[in-house]
């Protein structure tokens, strides 16, 4: 459907979860414009896993996503994307992605999108909202690629604006906000520091001994910087890189490792990741 003003198309999707007999059920999909889900697939137990689709694959200025996920008490989803969101160079407008994220007591959810790709010229503003009852749990990544570095074209012109919030209950535990603009946020040693992808990795955790877990796991890249910090009963863990694809497989390795202690499960790999 077309925005009210005209200036681009609105893709409008919302699903909701629910424990039923010990399975986890799509029992709300509602979706206007270009976004929509296939089927639900089972290929372990009680999680329900989705794959979320955008039909055009590319965003343009002036275009909208929003994305309200709620998963029900004691319900279990893991939610991911076919492909990366590229979201194209704008004559002015800015594109937005908003995507709120609710998990009821005893829900879990496993927030797993490709990377968003934004060309040399975009407009982009990303938002992730992640709304936690005092006993759900989180396990989830935002991959961020700016420019086309396998082009060598960097993100010289255009602008970024991505927030990613985390609230148990009432009280935030984790707001992270991104904004470039400017050749300083690219390069300089308070922004990316010259390098194109930025990655962040969140799971709710007190396990204290999470971090000697992940003292096994290291960058595939010589030059990227990974970091990981575990506070107020999350585990955050930062990358900046050169390729979204080292990203994707860091962050993996980083679930399969913790995804036992977390959910009690070993990690079951999406069908849509090997296609």
């Amino acid at each position: 459907m077309k925005t009210e003003h005209g200036t681009g198309w609105t893709g409008r999707l919302g699903l909701e979860y629910t424990q039923k007999k010990g399975r986890t059920i799509l029992t709300g999909n509602s979706h206007s414009g270009p976004l929509m889900v296939q089927k639900s697939l089972y290929p372990e137990d009680d999680v329900c896993h989705t794959c979320i689709l955008h039909p055009p694959g590319g965003v343009v200025g002036g275009d909208r996503l929003e994305i309200d996920v709620r998963v029900g008490r004691g319900a279990s989803a893991l939610i991911t994307t076919p492909g990366a969101t590229k979201f194209y160079r704008s004559g002015g407008k800015t594109a937005v992605q908003d995507q709120r994220l609710t998990v009821a007591d005893q829900g879990a959810l496993e927030w797993f999108p490709q990377e968003n790709i934004l060309f040399p010229g975009a407009r982009a503003c990303i938002g992730t909202r992640i709304e936690l009852a005092p006993t759900a749990h989180f396990i989830g990544w935002e991959i961020l690629c700016l420019g086309l570095p396998t082009n060598k074209e960097l993100f010289n012109t255009g602008r970024a604006d991505t927030t990613l919030a985390l609230n148990r209950g009432t009280r935030p535990v984790f707001y992270d906000r991104l904004r470039v603009q400017n050749e300083e946020d690219l390069t300089g040693a308070a922004g990316l520091r010259g390098f194109p992808v930025s990655a962040t990795f969140v799971a709710t955790t007190d396990n204290k001994e999470a971090g000697a877990l992940l003292r096994s796991i290291g960058c595939r890249e010589e030059k990227a910087l990974f970091g990981v910090t575990l506070m107020d009963g999350l585990l955050v863990g930062r990358y900046l890189g050169f390729s979204t694809f080292a990203a994707r497989a860091l962050f993996i390795d980083i679930w399969q490792l913790l995804r036992p202690h977390i959910a009690g499960k070993t990690a079951c790999l999406p069908r849509i990741w090997a296609t």
